[in-house]
């Protein structure tokens, strides 16, 4: 690869970090409004809606935090992922060392989660405290350089930090949907009881208002802004694995294998498919119905994959 496409992947890289430190910052700023917006709602004049403004900002503080150090935890244990040694896949092991060692980053924990279905996952919050994950079925299907692949790719995760992003938009998308959600189970059961408060009048009407369509649209929005980025961060773990490789074709016959498979992931859920380097939900199960598209068209990412054999980065992938 040359100087000027390695350039360019630093610049990327280092635009993923800074697009990390604006969507929490943003975030935080949108939830203290929010909450602002919901406490002069609910309670009915301005001073009492700092109330709402101070526990919207400790909600989104906590669960950011719990989920900033212990959100890989959580997300290995729902996926019934168990942490491995060299004995127990010596295969796996050396492919992961391998690409530690060929992208310059400490080796993560490896993890294999006993399913039929072929896919992988990386999460952690950065290099240091990373851990990839594959499932026993990918192991089965995919020969070594495919499986090579596919750990240059989750390890392009860990080293583009994608791992932290997707760490804190789960916050975003995870508290706003939290948030949302009570204020309008509160509202409903509650009868809105601030409007009984004297001097509530029409501007508080006009709050409750705003606060409705913040609560309906805010976890939208949150989910979209999610995937749109998601979208363009697969593309380039894609290409930074065959800076590891050299080898497209693996990762390419990966991600075919992978998509053609029929088996399907029961451990995968709505809140973990966007980790996945392939979407795990399948288009026939009924759990789909209503799933943003969490990936870009695998038909396309295997494309581009075919199109580096000859060489260069396609102008999609930035």
């Amino acid at each position: 690869m040359s100087q000027m496409e390695e350039g360019t992947f630093r610049d990327r890289i280092a635009l993923n970090r800074r697009q990390s430190l604006l969507l929490i910052s943003g975030f935080l700023g949108f939830v203290t409004v929010f909450g602002y917006v919901i406490g002069y709602a609910w309670l009915g004049d301005p001073t009492s809606a700092l109330f709402g403004l101070v526990l919207a900002f400790v909600v989104g503080t906590v669960s950011g935090l719990i989920t900033y150090y212990g959100g890989d935890r959580m997300v290995l244990a729902a996926s019934r992922a168990k942490e491995i040694t060299h004995d127990d896949a010596p295969i796996l092991f050396n492919v992961v060392e391998e690409m530690a060692i060929a992208s310059g980053l400490p080796m993560p924990k490896v993890y294999v989660i006993e399913d039929s279905a072929p896919n992988a996952f990386a999460t952690g919050r950065d290099p240091e405290h990373a851990s990839v994950a594959v499932t026993s079925g990918l192991l089965e299907k995919l020969n070594r350089d495919e499986l090579q692949g596919v750990v240059a790719h989750e390890m392009s995760h860990v080293g583009n930090y994608d791992i932290r992003y997707a760490m804190l938009v789960g916050i975003l998308v995870g508290t706003t949907v939290l948030i949302s959600d009570f204020f309008l189970r509160g509202l409903w059961f509650g009868g809105g009881r601030g409007r009984q408060r004297e001097g509530g009048g029409q501007i508080q009407l006009i709050m409750i208002v705003i606060a409705v369509v913040f609560a309906v649209l805010a976890p939208l929005f949150a989910r979209l802004l999610q995937l749109s980025i998601s979208r363009q961060r697969e593309y380039l773990a894609d290409a930074t694995a065959v800076q590891l490789t050299r080898n497209p074709k693996g990762l390419a016959e990966a991600l075919q294998k992978i998509s053609g498979d029929q088996e399907v992931l029961e451990v995968a859920n709505r809140a973990t498919a966007h980790l996945y380097i392939v979407n795990p939900i399948k288009k026939f199960e009924k759990r789909a119905k209503g799933l943003f598209s969490t990936h870009p068209p695998i038909e396309e990412r295997i494309q581009i994959l075919r199109s580096l054999e000859t060489g260069g980065i396609p102008e999609t992938v930035g």
